[in-house]
């Protein structure tokens, strides 16, 4: 009898000293954390729940990874912890860290494409992109990837970034195809993302654009050659993007298709991508019977229905440089 109350003395100490242990644990659990302001941590993929507590250790977002590990083991969490990018706020605690793991959004990151760059641009871009994974693939054609702010999480993958993008500019260039203007010079949709390509590039001011895309309509329904300057760049860079000298007249002899003042017509493709101001601007072009346009100093254009008109343009711009 003596040993058998002894040893219920023994198991309700042990009793004792385990529920003390699990309250202790417990409040640790629910305890604000060390963090005196917001801290953003990437989890690695296959993660277990004790090397998430480790990392998070050492970034300083709980104080005792045991404590984490054991709160998420006991509330089922172990399971539903993911991989990712996760901000987490100033104090939070390991319980607010494991349920933040678990069900609350990873961080969101934006990769902004600009309109006008070539496919080698994007393409570079896409491929420093933090936290992206894997290869950007080749192969893409020109114009074919939309220009837009993406947003993505850690992890997301180059190549299905450069999906989407192909997507977006696939279903854009539908959409307004659809709903084009009749009577235009430009017959399928792929010769208007290149002449909205070379829009793209003759100005940057969303009001010109209609006006530019007509001059050129204009020019095409007349057999005139377009004359594009932006097109010469794209012969003499082969597609790589920026030129670090101004053209000259000899550029304007480079032997290429794609130069329009040795060829007449569009040009084979896309010199760049454009986005959907320029689409819209060739698919909707203003109506006006220009024939030419020139820089007015300003930042703008000036356009003119005859050359004699141009040619007065264009002399008064010349006297407007240094």
């Amino acid at each position: 009898m003596i040993l058998f109350r002894r040893l219920a003395l023994v198991v309700a100490g042990i009793v004792v000293l385990v529920g003390a242990a699990a309250v202790v644990l417990w409040r640790g659990y629910e305890a604000p954390g060390p963090l005196a302001e917001s801290r953003t941590v990437v989890i690695p993929k296959h993660s277990g729940v004790e090397a998430i507590g480790a990392l998070l250790a050492e970034r300083g977002v709980i104080d005792n990874a045991t404590i984490f590990a054991a709160g998420v083991w006991a509330n089922g969490f172990a399971r539903k912890l993911r991989a990712g990018e996760f901000a987490f706020p100033a104090r939070a605690s390991p319980a607010d860290v494991a349920r933040h793991l678990a069900f609350g959004q990873p961080v969101m990151r934006r990769l902004t494409i600009a309109e006008g760059l070539t496919t080698t641009q994007v393409l570079a871009l896409v491929a420093g992109a933090e936290g992206l994974e894997g290869t950007a693939p080749q192969g893409a054609g020109e114009g074919a990837l939309f220009p837009e702010t993406y947003s993505y999480t850690w992890g997301d993958g180059r190549a299905e970034m450069v999906a989407r993008m192909k997507k977006t500019m696939d279903d854009t260039l539908a959409q307004a195809w659809a709903a084009r203007a009749p009577d235009l010079a430009v017959t399928t949709p792929q010769e208007a993302l290149t002449l909205a390509s070379i829009v793209e590039k003759e100005t940057a001011l969303a009001a010109e654009r209609p006006m530019v895309s007509a001059v050129f309509q204009n020019r095409l329904k007349r057999g005139m050659k377009l004359q594009s300057d932006p097109t010469v760049l794209y012969a003499v860079t082969r597609g790589r993007g920026a030129l670090d000298r101004k053209l000259t007249h000899a550029d304007l002899d480079t032997d290429s298709p794609y130069n329009t003042y040795a060829n007449a017509g569009l040009p084979p493709g896309p010199i760049d991508a454009p986005g959907r101001a320029a689409i819209e601007a060739v698919l909707h072009p203003a109506q006006s019977d220009a024939l030419y346009f020139v820089a007015d100093g300003t930042g703008g254009h000036v356009f003119a229905k005859t050359l004699e008109e141009h040619n007065r343009n264009v002399a008064r711009w010349r006297s407007l440089q240094p």
